[in-house]
């Protein structure tokens, strides 16, 4: 602990004295920051012990001997047993499908794990520390026959009862472990994610996560009682020892409610997040007591640190500061002057130029024919290799460093919040009630490419010519809007795919609903999509960019973003929806997209009607693969550059060019490899007030162009990320250069289509590209390469790097007091 203590003051007070003067690849032993793609930084305090992908949850056996883990990312799903007092792996075992669920028995023989969508649970023995045989309880038949899912499990001490809540059908489940049968089925009134039973076994607790209830059944009836309400979203559940109080973590809206159980009333709320502030964004997801009962620790997944508390007084409790962790923790426990945590995504963000390299091989594991390993490691969804945490309690002295040191790691502040960074006569106000020149903000928004693979070749920029598949042969308009306006080579996605990509690009954020269960969609595992406005169990408690518009009085419209022709799929776009623009279909031409919005553009033109905020979906990037008798992945992409070329020149020859912006961006980086990291990607900034011919290598993320965005409309931020992020006044000019936009034809042949038949086809055959959530991105990502390069042609070896950003001593800012 020594040598760790003195590393976080050296990195404190680096972290407040310092600014960014370079951001590369690498580590700094000086501070230890790791600066991650959507610029908040990591500087876990602790020990550290790798785990598997996408770690959800961990629970102690009742000796505290053994502790158990439960990984469930998109790649390899898996069960790890660990020594918490040696802070070593015990054991490990793959599974198929799994998720959130787990407990252990009382006489610690049994471990009962959930299966996910194969609608079972799992009973493993464990005998020495190490994981045997299991058996399985069957709650119905495999996805997609039976739609269930188990997540919480609880069990009583005499192990006679088992109890599971669900998350597909919201259910309860009560079941005899001894003969694995049924009991009893209670219907819940929303999705379930964890329970947990009172001292006396005769409440069991769940917490409804899609609204804002916990529920409470009689364990002898069966029968919901009564249930309480809380917070948005709330997830996990603790009890003290006695059984008196509650404490439920709201991911939602950054607090935990704390009931008397008695009386079943809600005594308090804490709030979690490091400024006072409403905004979404710290996801409150993990909750422990230490051994005493007067200290909480909460963890923080999106603001990466533990929130600690003083609640020896329930109804007073009081903060007594933050602990840094690693990348979006999601549970925490104490054991023995230590507290545990579990890092989702791990310590670092890496490169994939290796990309997807898959071998057809067909098993029972849930995951997509093709998928290797090897291969996992490099496609985006299962780069996040998951970490522990083990930190030893630190004394108050420490707190105060592990409290300077959360703070020196996060972007958003209160003062960004009123007013952002920027310069004076920008034409990106800094605050509300700044007045810009733009008045029009059109907002394109693309499919899944990677900067390398598009803008590899322009040699200003930090490209890798090897992995540029579609240069600027394929894609000529997007070569001349960077080097006519401004090249940016260090723009990061928020997401990670197109379930939590349009979430992000459209809200700043993405859910714990979003975050947790798009891995198991995304490897086959089944479970429930609709991430684009279909359940609202994914939305963000403030809504999406149209619901700030709505109660700005901001006029707005959407083409094919969250509905398609004219129907929408929120609340807030009804009656905003272009009524001929089509959603996600790679078997329609962005061409007619194109077509739709000019078309759309110059009615509303006519009549002076043209609505200052615009979304536009331009999607076939994407590419349908290598799929016998679709567009070729060169034609898709071909084709999307020139609907973008059309649309830009459209409107620069339009009246309302002068007084317009448009920003052009990637709803996430899946589809590709790049070499500096797997969330590297192209994005774009067009109008006559954005500088010409620039280079600019600024660190910018999706929510960096969002923030901008709001503050040229008026709009406040929509979540601590957008409020945080830093806007692009580098990328604007107060001098206006009005001269259009010429769009060069396509010099490819856009309505080429796939004719060969070999692996890569037969493998795009069995793709489903009706949805961008149902492609195998594993898969499509090398099935492009082969298409562009050959089919016997390989991908780079890889090379993996983590963002780090280094800090140079100056004037300490009063933000960061």
């Amino acid at each position: 602990m020594k040598n760790s203590w003195k590393l976080y003051i050296v990195a404190v007070l680096a972290g407040l004295t310092g600014g960014a003067v370079a951001q590369t690849p690498g580590k700094i032993k000086e501070t230890g920051q790791v600066i991650l793609p959507n610029g908040w930084k990591i500087s876990p305090a602790g020990r550290s012990l790798p785990l598997g992908d996408l770690p959800l949850n961990m629970q102690l056996s009742a000796s505290g001997t053994l502790l158990a883990v439960t990984n469930n990312g998109q790649s390899t799903q898996s069960l790890q047993l660990i020594d918490p007092r040696s802070e070593k792996l015990l054991d490990e075992r793959e599974l198929g499908k799994s998720w959130y669920g787990l407990a252990f028995s009382r006489d610690e023989k049994d471990l009962y794990v959930s299966g996910g969508n194969d609608n079972w649970i799992l009973d493993f023995s464990i005998q020495s520390g190490k994981i045997g045989k299991a058996d399985t309880i069957k709650l119905g038949a495999p996805w997609p026959k039976s739609k269930i899912c188990p997540t919480g499990i609880a069990v009583n001490r005499a192990n006679t009862r088992l109890f599971a809540v669900t998350k597909e059908d919201s259910a309860l489940y009560i079941i005899n472990p001894s003969t694995k049968q049924v009991l009893n089925k209670v219907a819940l009134p929303s999705i379930a994610y964890s329970c947990l039973l009172s001292p006396d076994e005769k409440i069991l607790y769940i917490s409804l996560w899609d609204g804002r209830k916990v529920a409470l059944v009689n364990t002898a009836t069966a029968t919901i009682v009564k249930t309480i309400a809380t917070g948005d979203h709330p997830n996990e559940l603790l009890l003290n020892k006695k059984g008196t109080w509650l404490f439920i973590a709201n991911a939602n809206d950054n607090t935990v409610s704390v009931v008397n159980t008695t009386t079943h009333k809600v005594i308090e709320t804490v709030t979690t997040t490091l400024y006072p502030t409403t905004l979404t964004g710290s996801t409150t997801n993990g909750l422990a007591l230490s051994a005493d009962e007067k200290t909480l620790y909460i963890a923080n997944a999106d603001n990466n640190c533990l929130a600690v508390f003083d609640v020896s007084k329930p109804g007073s409790s009081q903060s007594r500061g933050f602990i840094p962790v690693g990348w979006y923790p999601t549970n925490v426990k104490t054991l023995l002057g230590k507290i545990l945590v579990t890092n989702g995504k791990g310590l670092t963000s890496l490169a994939n130029p290796l990309g997807p390299q898959p071998v057809l091989k067909s098993d029972d594991t849930g995951i997509h024919v093709g998928a290797t390993v090897n291969s996992r490691l490099q496609y985006i969804g299962g780069l996040f290799k998951g970490s522990m945490s083990f930190i030893d309690t630190p004394r108050p002295e420490e707190m105060k460093v592990y409290t300077n040191q959360v703070y020196a790691n996060t972007p958003f502040t209160t003062k960004r919040t009123l007013q952002a960074d920027g310069e004076p006569g920008n034409p990106v106000p800094r605050k509300p009630g700044e007045k810009s020149p733009i008045k029009h903000v059109f907002y394109i928004i693309k499919e899944n490419r990677t900067y390398d693979q598009v803008l590899g070749d322009i040699p200003e920029g930090n490209g890798d010519t090897s992995l540029c598949i579609f240069g600027e042969k394929v894609t000529p308009n997007q070569h001349a809007l960077a080097k006519s306006f401004i090249l940016l080579d260090n723009f990061y996605v928020d997401a990670e795919v197109s379930a939590d990509g349009h979430n992000w690009s459209m809200a700043a954020y993405a859910t714990d609903v979003i975050e947790k269960t798009w891995p198991s969609t995304y490897s086959s595992r089944g479970g429930s999509t609709s991430y684009e406005g279909g359940r609202p169990a994914t939305y963000p408690k403030g809504g999406f960019i149209w619901d700030y518009c709505k109660r700005a009085g901001i006029t707005y419209r959407s083409y094919g973003e969250f509905g398609q022709m004219g129907k929408a799929n929120i609340k807030s776009l009804e009656g905003h929806m272009a009524p001929h623009s089509p959603g996600f279909n790679m078997d329609i031409l962005d061409q007619v997209r194109a077509d739709a919005w000019i078309h759309d553009f110059d009615s509303l033109l006519a009549i002076n009607q043209v609505p200052q905020f615009s979304t536009i979906r331009i999607s076939n990037d994407h590419t349908s693969g290598q799929a016998k008798g679709k567009y070729s992945p060169i034609a898709s992409v071909a084709d999307n550059d020139l609907a973008v070329g059309r649309m830009i020149e459209h409107l620069s020859k339009s009246s309302l060019w002068g007084t317009s912006v448009v920003f052009i961006l990637e709803d996430d980086a899946q589809n590709g490899p790049d070499h500096v990291d797997a969330h590297r990607s192209p994005a774009y900034v067009v109008g006559p007030y954005v500088k010409r011919n620039a280079v600019i290598h600024e660190m910018y993320s999706t929510s960096g162009f969002l923030r901008t965005m709001e503050l040229i409309l008026g709009l406040p931020p929509m979540s601590q990320y957008d409020a945080g992020a830093l806007p692009l006044f580098e990328c604007f000019t107060s001098k206006p250069d009005l001269a259009p936009f010429i769009a060069t034809p396509a010099l490819v042949d856009i309505n080429q289509r796939n004719v060969a038949v070999n692996k890569s086809s037969m493998r795009s055959d069995l793709f489903n590209f009706a949805k961008e959530d149902d492609v195998p991105d594993l898969e499509l990502n090398e099935v492009v390469w082969k298409s562009v390069k050959g089919e016997n042609s390989a991908m780079p070896a890889p090379r993996r790097a983590a963002f780090v950003i280094l800090e140079k001593k100056k004037k300490k800012d009063a933000d960061d007091d």
